[in-house]
């Protein structure tokens, strides 16, 4: 056995006779925290090729996003995504009607949270309401021709083949 093994195995035995609330305590402190969210890629179900995505502008509205938010506690990602995208732009869906994308999950790894990732097909007639403080505007974009999008927004997509970030290695986002 090597000394470092040795000496995880002795800091084991020392932890696991600390009382509980005190071992959760040193757990929380010591592991990293992760925010979780959840969004919506919303894909115009009748566009040609390329297609079209529906994008939000949210305060301070440097750049376009898509839909989506965070997770209340205990909330199943898929009923969060279908939560968010009916917060912000009026469209209602229902969570089993939500597609994982895969990857499921994107890891920022520069702001340390999580994105759950759907996909909704929807009809490019049906209304879009936006909500007054979390969301400045709303429109759909054509894939090939995207506004100026959030740095993070431009990663995700990416993870997808859309956007600026198509074709980079994670390690140079």
């Amino acid at each position: 056995m090597t000394v470092r093994a040795r000496l995880r195995a002795t800091a084991y035995r020392v932890a696991y006779r600390l009382p509980v609330k005190t071992r959760r305590r040193i757990v929380r402190i010591a592991m990293p925290k992760y925010i979780i969210g959840a969004v919506v890629l919303v894909r115009d179900s009748t566009a040609p090729p390329p297609g079209r995505i529906l994008l939000i502008r949210q305060p301070p509205g440097y750049g376009w996003s898509v839909p989506g938010g965070l997770l209340d506690r205990g909330e199943v990602p898929a009923f969060a995504a279908a939560r968010e995208l009916h917060e912000e732009v009026g469209i209602r869906v229902d969570a089993d009607e939500l597609v994982a994308l895969q990857p499921s999950a994107i890891v920022h790894t520069h702001g340390r949270w999580v994105d759950c990732v759907f996909e909704a097909h929807i009809a490019p007639d049906t209304p879009v309401r936006i909500a007054g403080g979390e969301v400045v505007e709303a429109a759909w974009h054509r894939i090939d021709a995207l506004p100026p999008l959030t740095v993070p927004t431009a990663r995700l997509l990416g993870h997808y083949g859309i956007g600026p970030y198509v074709g980079y290695p994670e390690a140079q986002f």
